[in-house]
């Protein structure tokens, strides 16, 4: 299948201008139901006022912010056209910084960078090659789907991969949650030995390189498998796995994994 890209822009920085397009780099792969009656039939839903108790046309559907309980401030389609951002199809870099800057919590979206031309042009070889060399990202702004995203651009492979970034107000503070607060983990402390084997079982099971192709969603497989056979009129059988122990004692269950993941390595030569 022909990639189809989804925007046409530039960027820019200093006097720079970069004729680009913009591809999804990644899709969903998701299997979607229906609901159906028990009867087999396919389930409609409508716009249902509960307190009238009439059914909405949706010319007559009004956008709301609750700002109360109960209590909504309405806000016209007139007013919110007259403060959408002015589409300016440029992504503007504000500043370059160290790629290992970029924290992989801001990331929300990924997108690679096309020259808009059969045979990419000087400025964009240029700008791949200095974000590869300097080992920098690029950090701008652009306006995508009416709402002014932060991106970042950076090397990849041959060209350039952009990442719409979550704003910091996005990113909900580690100490909301209770259970790994910073009061919560102060409270444990590990002992030395714990450390020392948990390090040696971390090398036993590392990798030279990360290769994802050993990696697959075997969830969605089982999935595939059991649609196959009902619409065939089989019946799928799935093997349950047993559940895993809950660690009771860290000491003994670091010493039983590094025995048996020295044991499965030395097979395995």
């Amino acid at each position: 299948m022909v990639a189809r890209s989804i925007w046409k822009g530039s960027i820019s920085f200093g006097l720079v201008n970069i004729p680009i397009k913009l591809y999804s780099a990644a899709e969903e792969k998701t299997i979607s139901f229906n609901q159906l009656c028990q009867r087999g039939h396919r389930i409609q839903y409508k716009r249902w006022c509960p307190v009238e108790d009439i059914e909405v046309p949706y010319q007559e559907i009004q956008k709301g912010y609750e700002i109360a309980k109960d209590n909504y401030a309405l806000i016209e389609k007139q007013e919110l056209e007259n403060i959408k951002l002015k589409t300016t199809k440029t992504i503007d870099i504000k500043e370059f910084v160290g790629a290992k800057e970029l924290d992989p919590i801001f990331v929300q979206k990924s997108y690679y960078v096309a020259p808009d031309s059969k045979t990419p042009d000087k400025a964009y070889l240029l700008l791949v090659n200095i974000l590869k060399n300097t080992d920098k990202v690029a950090i701008g702004k652009v306006v995508l789907r009416e709402r002014e995203q932060l991106v970042a651009l950076r090397a990849f492979q041959r060209g350039i991969i952009m990442h719409v970034l979550h704003y910091l107000d996005e990113i909900r503070p580690m100490d909301e949650i209770k259970e790994i607060s910073a009061t919560a983990t102060n409270k444990v402390k590990l002992e030395e030995q714990e450390l020392a084997l948990g390090k040696i079982l971390v090398e036993q099971l590392g990798s030279d390189r990360f290769d994802i192709s050993n990696y697959s969603d075997a969830y969605t497989s089982e999935l595939e498998k059991l649609i196959e056979a009902k619409s065939k009129g089989r019946l799928h059988i799935v093997k349950e796995e047993e559940p895993k122990e809950t660690t009771k004692d860290l000491l003994e269950a670091l010493k039983a994994s590094v025995t048996k993941s020295s044991g499965t390595r030395s097979r395995q030569k």
